[in-house]
């Protein structure tokens, strides 16, 4: 008998489907001749609790620490002994195993592991489903792969579940009983992701808050010529009168922008600018006319999808996620969501044209669009050197019935679907004109630009039902127009010049769209230049399984709050980042360790000395953990205030694979950490105001 372990029961029922002959559904699993599918529910498996290793462990204490396991062990979570019971009496029946977890690390891990504990050492094959579609698992089922090849990606996958145990377990105790040294009651939960991204945070507030605004004083002028008129911007950082008395010694008023930070010498040049109003008292000193070609944007990968529905129709990352979730499971609208990749495969193209009709029916739009497409283009999209597990998020093909969809779900289906539409419209392309004109030995400098094709943003017009606003930097620089015809060394004069007067800003407060932007980009974050250059090439911060997620971690548990569309770190989660060590609040150390765990997967290395490494550094690290600087901390911040929260409930925590809860208990409360082992605390009544 072959046993086909599927991730979930709706993967479990679209392979059944897919099989032949006629299937029947049993308790747990479904039969179909001499085939059997079963489903895992997630993670059937969790790693096991410090006091699951040694019983004096149920007791937080630093002298414990660190606690490093000899023989790791995972245990069955409470919810899923019936299915684990249900897979076991399968196992003593098969023949063959078809491991169907979804195609990326977690997904390896969480079929594998179960096989594993449960000491089976029959042949395994993989199936890689990214489309739920019948006729796409008929095609995954026929090119079952051995699963020996895929045994690097598990190994990544368990590298990274152990060392996120180590990593987040050590030091939320640690800090946690450090915060109870400083006076703070209340767990500590510190995590390879978390912490990083609520230092890009604190750091974004903090910067915002000391931010000093400069004005600044652009001088523009209204320029004539023989075709008619054009408004030209001095070029402060390049005139030969402010170099001039920089070589006598003067400090020149300009910032590291070249922004001119005085008014008087733009008053002067002024003052003499207004009076070159005779045709041939300035000239055009060059023109530079290019013809520029814009491809189609990529479809979406789910961090992209997530910033740009974030932007479009002020979406949380988290909801973006479980939207996409239903149009794949539940809807079977799209490809598989969890995708980091936004390249299609070249044998897609072929049967693209029949996919997108149908995906395009039932709304006019998306219907006008693709009668318009060229389905014989062939874009940069289709490029099998980019796919690897998973390829871009996709329609399926199957026409959709909006009358079952939400607003959310059609809104994002909607934005799949365009993206990929996109690939079989040509380029956007216009001329860009970039004109330098002299007035009194002075530069000025503007730009225009004619279109000359559409192409694909005749799709990216503003999509209906959208509340998408410009932002600040768009409404400051609006897009360039065409110039009159011009010719260097042509004359022309000044019609009207002025002064404005601006601000230097500070930056934008973080909101869902530029964290997950954040994430995915980290090497901009880091400041070592040889570490930036290699994190270039690492996926960046989290997963796109684990992004979402963890930005609503971090607001559960008090150190973040949304703030309308804004991201603001509370005075608990400034504290905490300014308490602990850098290398712990800072991107680099969990981007290295994706690089680090990409190697174990791609170039087979061995994951003991990733797991040795971390564990002299989590020596230091703790070494490091200070009361005395925590209390500083949290007596000298600000910071927002969470929303208040319910007494008696609990609330879930993604550090680790555990739980955090709180809840009454004879008047004193039990802590649970990132490990899921308890604290005793004190009675509520004797908390310190403020805390979280």
């Amino acid at each position: 008998m072959r046993l086909i372990i599927a991730e979930k029961p709706s993967l479990a029922r679209a392979i059944a489907d897919a099989l032949p002959g006629r299937s029947a559904k049993r308790d747990g699993y479904i039969e179909a001749g001499d085939i059997r599918v079963t489903w895992c529910i997630g993670h059937l498996l969790e790693q096991a609790p410090p006091d699951d290793y040694d019983e004096r462990f149920k007791r937080w204490s630093l002298e414990h620490l660190p606690i490093v396991p000899d023989k790791w062990k995972l245990k069955p979570r409470s919810q899923a002994r019936g299915q684990l019971k249900v897979i076991r009496e399968q196992l003593k029946l098969a023949s063959e195993v078809v491991h169907a977890g979804d195609p990326d690390r977690e997904g390896q891990l969480l079929v594998q592991e179960v096989l594993e504990h449960m000491r089976w050492r029959g042949p395994v094959k993989r199936l890689l489903i990214s489309d739920m579609n019948r006729p796409a698992v008929t095609r995954a089922l026929n090119k079952l792969e051995d699963n020996q090849r895929w045994q690097p990606l598990y190994e990544a996958a368990l590298a990274r579940q152990r060392a996120d145990w180590l990593y987040g377990m050590n030091l939320t105790r640690a800090w946690t009983l450090t915060g109870r040294q400083a006076g703070h009651d209340g767990v500590l939960s510190v995590g390879r992701v978390q912490t990083p991204l609520l230092g890009l945070v604190v750091r974004r507030d903090e910067e915002i808050e000391n931010f000093e605004p400069r004005a600044f004083f652009p001088l523009w002028i209204e320029a004539g010529v023989a075709a008619g008129s054009l408004k030209a911007w001095w070029h402060a950082a390049g005139s030969p009168w402010l170099a001039r008395l920089a070589a006598k010694g003067t400090t020149l008023p300009l910032d590291d922008k070249g922004r001119l930070l005085d008014s008087r010498p733009a008053e002067r040049l002024a003052r003499h600018l207004a009076t070159l109003t005779t045709l041939g008292d300035g000239h055009v000193e060059s023109v530079e006319a290019s013809d520029k070609s814009q491809p189609a944007p990529l479809p979406y990968s789910l961090s992209a999808l997530q910033v740009d529905a974030s932007r479009r129709f002020r979406l949380p990352a988290q909801k973006v996620l479980d939207t996409c979730q239903a149009l794949y499971e539940r809807h079977q609208l799209i490809t598989y969501p969890r995708s980091d990749c936004r390249y299609l495969p070249r044998e897609h193209h072929a049967g693209m044209a029949n996919i997108m009709i149908t995906a395009c029916s039932g709304d006019d739009e998306l219907e006008r669009f693709s009668g318009g497409a060229d389905f014989s283009l062939r874009s940069r999209a289709f490029n099998d050197s980019k796919v690897s597990a998973h390829h871009a998020l996709a329609p399926t093909g199957r026409e959709p019935d909006y009358a079952r969809l939400n607003r959310d779900e059609a809104n994002l289906y909607r934005m799949i679907t365009r993206n990929v539409l996109a690939q079989f419209y040509p380029p956007h392309r216009y001329r860009e004109v970039k004109v330098e004109l002299t007035f009194a030995g002075e530069p000025f400098r503007t730009s225009g630009r004619t279109l000359i094709d559409e192409g694909w943003k005749l799709l990216f017009q503003r999509a209906s039902g959208a509340d998408d606003k410009p932002d600040k930097k768009s409404q400051d620089t609006p897009p360039p127009t065409p110039l009159p015809a011009l010719e260097p060394g042509e004359a022309a004069r000044v019609i009207d010049c002025g002064i404005e007067q601006k601000e230097t800003r500070p930056p934008e407060p973080f909101n869902d769209a530029s964290l997950i932007q954040a994430m995915m980009n980290i090497a901009r974050y880091v400041e070592d230049e040889a570490v930036r250059r290699t994190l270039r090439d690492v996926d960046g911060l989290g997963t796109e399984a684990t992004r979402a997620g963890m930005l609503e971690t971090l607001i559960n548990r008090g150190y973040l709050v949304r703030e309308g569309q804004a991201m603001r770190s509370t005075r608990i989660g400034r504290a905490l980042i300014r308490a602990l060590p850098q290398a712990v609040s800072r991107p680099e150390r969990t981007a290295l360790w994706e690089q680090r765990l990409n190697m174990i997967y791609e170039q087979g290395d061995s994951a003991a000395p990733f797991l040795s490494e971390l564990i002299v550094d989590l020596r230091a690290l703790l070494a490091d953990s200070s009361a005395s600087r925590l209390s500083a901390a949290l007596a000298s911040v600000g910071g927002a205030t969470p929303a208040a929260r319910k007494t008696g409930g609990s609330r879930r925590s993604s550090q680790g694979k555990g739980k955090t809860t709180r809840r009454k208990s004879s008047g004193a409360t039990t802590a649970r950490g990132s490990d899921g082992t308890a604290a005793r605390k004190k009675p509520a009544a004797s908390r310190r105001k403020g805390s979280s």
